[in-house]
């Protein structure tokens, strides 16, 4: 598979409906399209009328795997729904989610997860059951064995019993015959809201965008070490661990979409921060600030209104372009970034650039970036960046290389710019990023930036520099 991007992948993506009278899968379908962004790897829905419990999933994006005749199927009015890139565990079926299982006493249960597991070693320990263990090929999948074998005939007690159990980052949704439940880790790693909708019910997205598509109000956050149920009754909420939040700064830097409201900003806000705090940390003269689309683009805004540079969308985006089988030639290998992006010459041709991406993994888009913008005639390139350096791989959700194969974690920005192509690199500070999302500094997950962890790591995994590998069968 080729995707000439040089970005950790988005991790995945839940949304779950409760909604009396209306087909819940319909609704949890456009919510899940509206997530799209956060996995392009396999798409799921499960939904339930209350007597039968049906999944549907497959390989693909959300319009792929669902049509008119498999939504009319997913009858019911309560739905839980997935997209998935996969960060612990291989890109197969098996492991598409939500994740099916029936207990002992017969209850259908699934579940849909976003974020990493950090102790899948306990895990399969806790099982006991090798064999039901090692049928286990996700992280997901070993969460959702393990609510099997301790579900003690309520479901919403038996998350509060298994959660506290559980170590690495986790928004949950899962569904079985009767109600929706929705379930976030103590730090609260990963979004998880909570919205109303407008003639009755409840929706539950990764992101507010995911209740903004079907008219539902946002009503809050679903809070770190909480564990909720929701049925014809209302919501039962019920705390399994004391909240001790660090929520994720790279949602604001890359995976959520800029219209996701947070309690203390938008996305976008953030984004647009962090260029203007960018423009005061590495001021540049130059003729135009362009934006790397589409992440990029809020704060190239930002740097621009700052430093009274004048703002230009210099680089036209494909936006039809996506996952590809097909293997290119090597010829085309090489110039695998106009897949995605194409220079528009007149706005480039003997300026002066500044332009503004909101990270740098590998460097490998980046540099083929420089060579574009050269071809196109930039006299001078300053390649700044709106979130600090990525240093140290992510456990809890992100797909981000290994640490041998970050660039910024052995050069400094001086041998980056050289290696890249560019007349100058520069980073936000920490301090800056923390600034721009409106929310204590202690209450945010950088580790990618700083190598301080929040949540413990198995030593397998942090001796590997990335999730744990798990076993195929």
């Amino acid at each position: 598979m080729t995707t000439f991007d040089d970005k950790p992948k988005d991790e995945c993506g839940v949304v779950a409906v409760f909604a009396p009278e209306q087909h819940a899968a319909k609704l949890a379908f456009y919510s899940l399209q509206s997530i799209q962004h956060r996995g392009q790897e396999s798409a799921g829905l499960a939904a339930s009328d209350g007597q039968h419990l049906l999944v549907h999933k497959d390989m693909g994006l959300v319009a792929r795997v669902f049509d008119e005749s498999s939504l009319a199927a997913l009858e019911g009015h309560l739905s839980i729904g997935h997209v998935r890139y996969s960060t612990a565990g291989s890109s197969i079926w098996a492991n598409a989610q939500p994740a099916f299982t029936e207990t002992a006493s017969g209850t259908p249960l699934v579940l849909a997860h976003n974020g990493n597991l950090t102790n899948t070693g306990e895990l399969r320990e806790l099982i006991g059951d090798p064999q039901e263990s090692d049928k286990c090929t996700s992280d997901s999948l070993l969460l959702t064995t393990l609510l099997k074998t301790r579900h003690n005939g309520s479901t919403l007690d038996t998350l509060v019993e298994v959660l506290p159990l559980v170590t690495g980052a986790f928004s949950l949704t899962l569904a079985d015959n009767q109600a929706i439940y929705a379930a976030r880790d103590p730090h609260g790693v990963r979004p998880l809201m909570l919205g109303r909708l407008p003639d009755g019910g409840w929706v539950l997205a990764s992101e507010t965008c995911g209740l903004d598509i079907v008219g539902a109000i946002v009503v809050r956050e679903i809070e770190p070490g909480e564990a909720i149920r929701i049925d014809e009754q209302g919501i039962e909420s019920r705390r399994f661990a004391e909240p001790t939040p660090k929520f994720c700064a790279f949602e604001y830097v890359y995976i959520a979409r800029p219209d996701h409201q947070t309690a203390e900003t938008s996305v976008y806000r953030a984004r647009f921060e962090m260029g203007k705090m960018l423009a005061e940390q590495y001021p540049v003269n130059a003729d135009v600030v362009i934006g790397v689309p589409d992440s990029g683009a809020a704060a190239a805004s930002g740097y621009a209104f700052a430093s009274g540079i004048p703002y230009a969308e210099a680089l036209q985006k494909n936006r039809y372009v996506g996952r590809t089988f097909i293997q290119p030639t090597q010829a085309l290998r090489q110039l695998g970034i106009r897949m995605k992006l194409n220079p528009i010459h007149d706005m480039i041709d003997g300026k002066r650039l500044v332009v503004v991406d909101d990270s740098i993994v590998r460097g490998n888009t980046s540099r083929q970036l420089m060579d574009m913008l050269r071809r196109a005639g930039a006299k001078e390139i300053h390649l700044l960046v709106s979130s600090p350096p990525v240093k140290w791989p992510c456990f809890y959700g992100i797909d981000m290389a290994s640490r041998a194969e970050l660039i910024a974690a052995d050069m400094t920005t001086a041998q980056m710019a050289e290696y890249l192509g560019a007349d100058s690199v520069g980073y936000l500070s920490v301090e800056g990023l923390i600034k721009s999302t409106g929310r204590a500094a202690k209450s945010l997950c950088v580790a990618c930036f700083t190598g301080e962890y929040p949540i413990a790591v198995e030593d397998s995994q942090m001796l590997a520099g990335r999730p744990e590998p798990i076993r195929q069968p």
